[in-house]
């Protein structure tokens, strides 16, 4: 694989974010995609050791497209130059959580877990719930030394606990959260020696795996929305 190339790809979409350039340069699309799907292959094989659950994937199963909506969006380049990937045991759906990927130069690659999506209510709740239910196993997972170190949960949330839980719960702040996700940075620099970067990814996801598993647990009966 070559991650390189992949960020030289983005870096000139960026710089030239029109349909004309894009289509001028399919091959290059093309390469670097395949890039990408061969290091989301050797990253399943890595994370496969401490999660099997996500070992059956296809990698161009779990990718995201380039292009954006740009239906309500004052931004109305066509292009997002970004290489975006999320691994878990049923590929790219948002539930159950697993593993994210995202490589867009600029520093703004980083690696994520959790649910970052907020729209889906029943799976809000669900999550508040079993939180509830299992305050001290939250708090445990989340103050884990190994943890702490890296991440810090994250997500979009209310200004007040909703209607129906105690306002002086101890977990009242995470009952604020609608999507409880986390994210790790990733410089530039830090994509450049591909060994190392494999091994840091693998290493960070095999520390979020018991948040993702928590919230999996609470997400266990959540049905995605028919379309």
């Amino acid at each position: 694989m070559n991650i390189q190339f992949i960020t030289d790809y983005l870096s000139q979409l960026s710089a030239n974010n029109n349909r004309e350039w894009y289509h001028a340069h399919k091959e290059d699309y093309k390469r670097a995609n395949a890039e990408f799907e061969e290091l989301l292959q050797t990253l399943i094989w890595e994370i496969g050791k401490f999660d099997d659950s996500i070992i059956h994937n296809t990698p161009g199963e779990l990718t995201f497209k380039l292009v954006r909506d740009t239906r309500f969006s004052h931004d109305k380049s066509p292009y997002n130059p970004a290489f975006r990937a999320h691994i878990s045991s049923k590929g790219k759906l948002p539930v159950p959580v697993g593993y994210y990927l995202m490589i867009k130069p600029g520093n703004q690659s980083f690696l994520g877990g959790g649910l970052f999506a907020d729209m889906f209510k029943d799976a809000t709740g669900m999550i508040r719930d079993h939180i509830v239910k299992n305050g001290k196993e939250w708090e445990r997972l989340i103050h884990e030394p190994e943890f702490e170190k890296y991440f810090t949960v994250q997500g979009t949330a209310l200004k007040k606990v909703p209607a129906g839980y105690e306002k002086e719960h101890p977990q009242a702040e995470y009952l604020k959260f609608k999507s409880w996700y986390l994210e790790y940075p990733l410089k530039d620099e830090e994509l450049k020696d591909e060994e190392a970067f494999l091994a840091k990814a693998t290493e960070l996801f095999r520390i979020m795996k018991p948040f993702n598993d928590y919230l999996n647990r609470a997400l266990a009966d959540f049905q995605m929305p028919a379309r």
